[in-house]
């Protein structure tokens, strides 16, 4: 088929807005921007990945989210992922946990253990990792509000365990920006919010230095309505906060920026999610050349987790999501993540059961095994189309993000409601094109049973007892405990924070007096206020 001939087709452009040739060759590379940026894997600016070998060498890490109920379930869960081949663990905290009040508080009535792992203190963790090796199994804390009390708690039961804070690899979510955008589990106004996580980014820079204090999370951004060339664009705009805080600081680009994750969403166009990833590593690497005169080449890495986001997966025909995760762990492992995380096939129904958790750690692992993603670095490189997509991605991201900063820049665009709007506004056209059958997508909306089957989905029970197990080891803990060394340790606290110091000594010490997770996150209330949402029309 002629060029000539193409105008005939109807048109095709992708969500990022860009469209999409019948037929692509090695012109269209050229006046996307050329072949250079490609370059080597493990060699700036890392277009093919950030290791030479990549899978050749290491597998990528299994990373399943997981938790809920009392601690000792989530233990038990924990075991059984890690016993059918797991590498890693990915914490879910229930929600009273994530907005940093304790199981007995009032407002979490119906909550505790509900949607993630109930934790109020020390003794928690304590039970949860129970029988784990710290140092063979890394673990990522999803948290935000309370991270700094969550992170304190984790390096503080690891010290009780024997282990070495200073060679403790793992990772904290801790990205509280985009739960302003997104999630919406913020406590503290924008500005605290921002300097809490400092707080860690300085503390771990000093005495965990292998440990990882943000996973900045444009999976979630995502998964509010943002296009992929927004997903990417906004994560890093939050990353260049966090970075300037902390160099305004005091604090080398150097001393901490290797230590920087992302966490990265997957569902969509393949081609599209592909090169996404690809130009996001590229264009990192030169923003942090370019703005921070890095010298450490890890400074410059884009390490991340990405796997299947579940704004993919359908309540329809649920079956269908095991083939979509599968293609899901396809994309990411074609697109040079280090750690990858699926969701299971019953997610868009309820937490995951054992046979669903483990049809998804299987699926990365017939990837690994069978299907041979780890033959070969970045095996779509030199494809006319994918080295043309990503170097219109690469453009894209990058002028979304100057918009930005001509804008004044992500935190006032957050703190004002502007980005919560534009990505809601977008969420909700997106729905009505899947509604009308715009966007397709099948079983839902297409290839629909004239009678649809019984949908065969276990769903995971909300047991009431688990609140009172947790409200019974709380008062235990609160009579054990020395009452007058925690008031001490919280008075203290509270001084740190309106002082503007680091507070994460003064938590560690704190969780260590086996403080709860309520009571920390009213110091800081009492110091920093607490966040009102602008709402925008």
């Amino acid at each position: 088929m002629s060029r000539q001939t193409h105008a005939d087709l109807k048109e095709v452009i992708n969500e990022s807005g860009i469209v999409i040739q019948p037929v692509y060759a090695s012109e269209d590379v050229e006046a996307s921007g050329g072949w250079d940026g490609i370059g080597k894997p493990g060699e700036f600016p890392f277009t093919r990945g950030i290791h030479e070998l990549m899978y050749r060498q290491r597998p990528w890490t299994m990373r399943q989210y997981a938790g809920f109920g009392t601690p000792e379930e989530t233990n038990e869960r924990f075991r059984y992922l890690i016993a059918n081949g797991q590498t890693g663990l990915n914490v879910a905290f229930d929600l009273p946990s994530q907005v940093g009040l304790d199981s007995d508080d009032p407002a979490a009535l119906g909550e505790v253990g509900r949607v993630g792992m109930a934790v109020d203190t020390l003794k928690d963790f304590e039970i949860a990792f129970e029988g784990i090796d710290l140092a063979r199994i890394t673990v990522s804390l999803t948290i935000n509000g309370p991270a700094v009390t969550l992170i304190a708690m984790y390096f503080a039961m690891a010290q009780k365990r024997g282990y070495d804070v200073r060679t403790l690899r793992g990772t904290a979510q801790n990205d509280i920006l985009k739960e302003f955008i997104g999630r919406g589990t913020w406590v503290f106004p924008v500005e605290p919010s921002i300097k809490l996580v400092g707080d860690t980014i300085l503390y771990c820079a000093e005495y965990a230095p292998l440990y990882s204090p943000v996973s900045v999370c444009g999976y979630h951004i995502r998964e509010s309505g943002a296009t992929p060339v927004q997903e990417m664009a906004y994560a890093f705009c939050i990353a260049r906060a966090y970075i300037d805080h902390v160099l305004q600081r005091g604090l080398g680009i150097d001393e901490f920026a290797s230590r920087l994750s992302f966490n990265f969403d997957i569902h969509g166009n393949l081609f599209e999610q592909v090169a996404k990833f690809r130009a996001a590593r590229r264009l990192w690497a030169k923003l942090m050349k370019e703005q921070y005169h890095t010298e450490d080449p890890r400074s410059t890495w884009m390490r991340m987790i990405a796997g299947g986001g579940g704004g993919g997966l359908t309540i329809e025909q649920p079956e269908n999501n095991i083939v979509r995760s599968a293609y899901y762990a396809l994309i990411s492992a074609l697109s040079g993540t280090q750690t990858m995380a699926l969701c299971s096939f019953d997610e868009a129904y309820t937490i995951p059961s054992e046979k669903a958790a483990r049809i998804s750690l299987r699926t990365m692992q017939i990837l690994i095994e069978e299907m041979g993603l780890c033959d070969t670095v970045d095996p779509l490189a030199g494809s006319y189309y994918v080295e043309t997509l990503t170097n219109q991605m690469e453009e894209r991201i990058r002028a979304t993000m100057n918009a930005v900063d001509q804008e004044g820049g992500i935190v006032r665009a957050i703190a004002e409601g502007r980005i919560q709007n534009v990505v809601s506004r977008q969420a909700y056209e997106r729905l009505k094109k899947l509604e009308s059958g715009e966007i397709r997508k099948v079983g839902m909306n297409c290839y629909r049973m004239e009678e649809e089957e019984d949908v065969q989905v276990g769903f995971h029970p909300f047991k009431e007892e688990d609140c009172a197990t947790q409200i019974k080891r709380l008062e235990q803990v609160h009579a054990e405990r020395d009452k007058e060394r925690v008031g001490r340790l919280l008075e203290q606290l509270l001084a740190d924070a309106r002082a503007g110091r680091n507070v994460m000594p003064a938590v560690i010490e704190s969780v260590k007096a086996y403080a709860t997770v309520g009571e920390l996150t009213r110091c800081f209330v009492e110091a920093y206020g607490k966040y009102q949402e602008p709402v925008c029309f």
